[in-house]
């Protein structure tokens, strides 16, 4: 099998089968061959039907039965086809490769042309579709489809359709009896008459007919199948380091609504509270950690993570002396370790990240993880500490270790 994951076999049947919306035959690249093979290329990355599979274009294959040209493939004609894409007038650039194959005792070049991730794509500014085996200039109505594509891509992760789910891996009688009772007003579900999936899209838990990616988070029947990341890790350690026995641990998965109901139960089990008797007229109880601060930065880890392009899991890891908390995911947009860095202008005010800049969305390649430890002082303010990233997934160096009071 070569770098372009077809085999041999594979294309020897595309190449003598007939041609299709996938496959394209050309004997040469002379006379207006050239012209065609580009609008070809544009077309396949466009990718109408949406088969989200590579198209394939062979040189030197008879158009009529795939039959051997007798084309010497040599250079000189990979370099020309390279350059079709190159050239400035397929744009934006498609994804594609070039390669020569030997098929059934027959030389071709193969150019195998990945679906574009942002159609429509054009050349010399006009956008073309396959349609059979055909390459036909884009109708508006072909145009729309392919700009609607494009809208749903540009979308956050979350908002995306989820390829390949269907409203089968989707607790729909969730949706309908718990959920939307919560999030729409009784007076305007009485009036609705629209059906659950219309509804499901103007709430973003849908989209073009598949659940969103978020919709499986909140309400798939197995989030883990299509994200298996999205869970939290839970342990606690007899010690100060991660070597130290382990006393207990769980993983929390499900629904992000029965994740965070796990977690809300595992934060206040494990919590200890000292009584006074002593000081006052009634007995007073002192938690060695605020739960509302621990629920809130643990929260804010399974919200705020990132979902996209990383198995990680949330963390939570419980020592003798402290709580730490990993959220998968970078800093946001332009956030620095020097803005974090930055201390509360005034005593007493809150400071919130909402000051931060956001101009840039998170990047889905961020590999590092920032910690987010939870100390208590001699007065029971909780206090936030940055640390660096794990070693393997790339180190946030420079990371502050001063303490930011976190104030109730």
């Amino acid at each position: 099998m070569a770098s372009s994951g077809f085999t041999d076999d594979h294309l020897t049947r595309l190449m003598t089968g007939i041609e299709s919306d996938l496959v394209e035959r050309k004997r040469s690249l002379s006379g207006d061959a050239a012209e065609k093979t580009c609008r070809s290329i544009c077309a396949f990355a466009n990718d109408l039907p949406g088969h989200d599979r590579p198209g394939v274009i062979f040189i030197g294959a008879e158009d009529h039965d795939g039959s051997c040209s007798g084309l010497d493939i040599d250079d000189a004609l990979l370099k020309r086809l390279a350059d079709l894409r190159d050239d400035g007038r397929i744009l934006p650039r498609p994804s594609m490769s070039v390669e020569k194959r030997e098929l059934g005792g027959c030389s071709v070049a193969v150019v195998i042309v990945h679906p574009a991730l942002l159609p429509p794509v054009r050349y010399k500014g006009r956008a073309w579709v396959r349609v059979g085996p055909t390459a036909r200039e884009a109708s508006p109505e072909d145009e729309r489809r392919l700009a609607e594509r494009r809208r749903a891509l540009d979308a956050p992760f979350d908002l995306r359709p989820a390829g390949g789910a269907t409203l089968s891996d989707v607790d729909l009688d969730h949706i309908e009896r718990q959920y939307l009772p919560q999030a729409v007003a009784a007076d305007v579900l009485e009036q609705n008459q629209r059906t659950l999936q219309e509804q499901m899209s103007s709430l973003r838990l849908m989209r073009q007919g598949s659940p969103t990616w978020g919709g499986l988070l909140a309400f798939g029947r197995d989030p883990q199948q299509w994200l298996p990341g999205a869970y939290i890790q839970f342990a606690r350690f007899d010690g100060g380091d991660h070597t130290d026995p382990v006393k207990s641990q769980q993983v929390l998965a499900g629904r992000l609504e029965d994740v965070l109901s796990s977690l809300n139960r595992l934060l206040e089990i494990n919590i200890a509270s000292s009584i006074d008797v002593i000081s006052g007229p009634r007995e007073q109880r002192f938690p060695d950690y605020p739960i509302e601060a621990l629920r809130q930065l643990a929260y804010n880890a399974v919200m705020h993570r990132n979902y996209e392009g990383t198995n990680a899991p949330s963390r939570v890891y419980w020592f003798s002396d402290r709580v730490e908390i990993e959220s998968p995911g970078g800093l946001f947009g332009a956030v620095t370790p020097e803005i974090c860095s930055m201390a509360p202008p005034t005593t007493g005010t809150s400071w919130s990240p909402r000051s931060w800049p956001t101009s840039a969305s998170p990047s889905a390649s961020a590999s590092a993880s920032l910690w987010l430890d939870v100390h208590c002082s001699k007065t029971g303010t909780p206090s936030l500490t940055s640390r660096s990233a794990q070693p393997e997934c790339g180190s946030l160096s420079g990371l502050p270790n001063d303490h930011y009071s976190f104030l109730q």
